[in-house]
């Protein structure tokens, strides 16, 4: 079932998109990653995803804005937020646009697929 799953992930960092797109293609995901949000909002514009995974800051628009952009288009697509940057104002945005999940960075890759899985469950 989970090869059915259709994820977006972005965030500025390559390495972290390069890192996550691996782990989730070999746990039979489909996967499109981006480090530019612009370009990801674009994306979203054309297909629809179980479950984005984004980045809270970036340059440009950041990870509540695309949160706050998928809610608006009323689409079911699940949001969880990652971020090495935790505040509370953050998070307490994050939950009152109901994101799925915000997530600590670093985190366990195993925590974030059972929350990705739970969140495409959700989305569909």
């Amino acid at each position: 079932m989970k090869g059915q799953y259709e994820i977006m992930v972005l965030d500025d960092e390559q390495i972290v998109c390069e890192n996550l797109e691996k782990f989730f293609r070999k746990k039979d995901f489909i996967v499109e990653a981006f480090t530019e949000s612009q370009k990801a909002l674009d994306r979203l514009n054309e297909k629809k995803f179980d479950v984005v995974i984004t980045d809270l800051k970036m340059a440009g628009p950041d990870g509540i804005d695309v949160l706050v952009y998928l809610k608006s288009q009323d689409i079911d697509t699940q949001v969880i937020i990652i971020t090495g940057y935790a505040d509370m104002e953050s998070r307490l945005a994050a939950e009152y646009k109901k994101a799925f999940s915000y997530l600590l960075k670093p985190f366990k890759m195993e925590e974030l697929e059972r929350l990705v899985v739970k969140a495409a469950k959700k989305s569909r």
